[in-house]
């Protein structure tokens, strides 16, 4: 609207711009605020790398038939070992049977000589001599006591008998008065003094057959005991002849000609042949599945041969822990001890699961994540992922994967820590 001044000269212009000039450059500072926080807000912020396809490997997610099972390479064994131990120490004179040698029960493998052993049993064998000598000398003289006492014992009772008929004909001679009182008396006292000492001779030859019977016991004791040491010093000497305790296989001699063995010394072992087993060291991922009564197999080109896990080992070497496993039909032909044998253990019954190829990447996440390739299959982020059971070709997928999706399984070492991988 325009006014017109009095004079008629002058006139008032109005403004007719909506935003005046000096609000501007607040205007432009709250665009170039709002512009930086988008920015912030919405830019990829994702560590990323790019790589070449051709370095990667990259797999589907599948769901499928997850067979439970291992394969592992087993060595085959002899089904039980008996292993010889020197029970005598010496040195080794003559070796009878070689390695790998068919041996019935009692069969000499080797001959081993102790110089100090021979000395022993010779010195036990004098001292043996001497005390049945002692012996022998004891026995005569005990027997010798013995018809002694026997011989005072007899004489005590004639004594007696004669003295008690006196005593018996002087008492009737007494009472007719034809002998005196002190004859009398004098019979008398001779036969109680008899009678007495009979009972003394019989009461000593008691505690002498009691004692000789003692002494007698103690002797044959000490008899006994000098042989049976002697016995085991000539077994200790018969141990010098190492023989084979069962029947079955030599495995090994750990000893040569003039070499000196203790006692204790492991020499070799037997290996029994009646069947066999296969022993295999397994990985310790799996020592809370693997139990006795498993089963596996050999898979061969004309058939396949049916085992089952007999025992598990609990200690755990380097990573690995030992079973062994037993045939439960026929052996394998032409079977050698320390032949190599793939086998395929069974852990379990085959059920539907998400399932991926197995790969490089398992070493560097554990599992616990994967890179999953974007639709447009132009980049791969890292999500977390939930792994369960493995097979030599597939891990089965818990969580975070669904079939149908792309995963990098090559090794992840070239893609450092970054979290999304961009395809050239």
């Amino acid at each position: 609207m325009e006014e017109q001044s009095s004079s008629g000269m002058d006139r008032i212009i109005s403004d007719k711009r909506w935003i005046k000039k000096k609000y501007w450059k607040y205007i432009l500072g709250v665009a170039l605020l709002i512009a930086v926080i988008l920015f912030f807000l919405l830019r990829d912020w994702t560590s990323t790398i790019r790589v070449s396809r051709e370095r990667i490997t990259i797999a589907p997610v599948i769901k499928g038939v997850f067979n439970d099972y291992i394969t592992n390479d087993g060595i085959a064994a002899p089904i039980s070992t008996v292993f010889l131990d020197a029970y005598e120490g010496g040195k080794v004179e003559e070796i009878l049977l070689e390695e790998g040698s068919m041996l019935k029960k009692g069969d000499l493998i080797l001959r081993l000589s102790n110089s100090e052993l021979n000395l022993n049993i010779l010195n036990s064998e004098s001292q043996l001599a001497e005390k049945e000598s002692s012996i022998r000398e004891a026995r005569i003289r005990m027997e010798q006591e013995k018809h002694s006492l026997e011989r005072e014992v007899l004489t005590a009772r004639f004594d007696l008998i004669a003295k008690k008929r006196t005593w018996e004909q002087n008492q009737e001679l007494f009472k007719d008065k034809l002998i005196s009182r002190d004859e009398w008396l004098r019979s008398d006292e001779a036969y109680q003094l008899s009678d007495k000492t009979l009972a003394l001779v019989m009461l000593r030859q008691k505690q002498d057959s009691a004692f000789r019977s003692l002494q007698l016991e103690q002797i044959n004791a000490n008899l006994q005991n000098l042989q049976m040491n002697l016995s085991l010093i000539r077994q200790q000497q018969d141990y010098l002849n190492v023989k084979s305790p069962v029947d079955g296989q030599l495995g090994s001699l750990a000893v040569e000609i003039g070499q000196s063995v203790s006692r204790g010394f492991r020499i070799g072992q037997v290996n029994i042949l009646t069947s066999y087993k296969i022993e295999a060291d397994v990985d310790e991922h799996y020592i809370d599945r693997i139990r006795p009564g498993l089963t596996a197999c050999i898979e061969r080109t004309s058939d396949t041969l049916r085992l089952e896990i007999k025992k598990v080992y609990p200690e755990v070497k380097n990573g690995k822990f030992r079973i062994d496993l037993v045939f439960t039909g026929k052996l394998p032909d032409n079977i050698r001890i320390g032949q190599s044998y793939f086998i395929k253990l069974q852990l379990g019954q085959p059920s539907n699961a998400i399932e991926i190829p197995q790969g490089s990447f398992y070493q560097t996440s554990g599992g616990q994540w994967i890179f999953v390739l974007d639709r447009s299959g132009a980049y791969a982020v890292k999500r977390n992922i939930k792994i369960g059971r493995k097979n030599p070709q597939y891990y089965e997928v818990l969580e975070g994967l669904q079939p149908g999706e792309q995963v990098i399984v090559s090794d992840y070492s070239i893609f450092g820590n970054n979290d999304k991988v961009e395809l050239e």
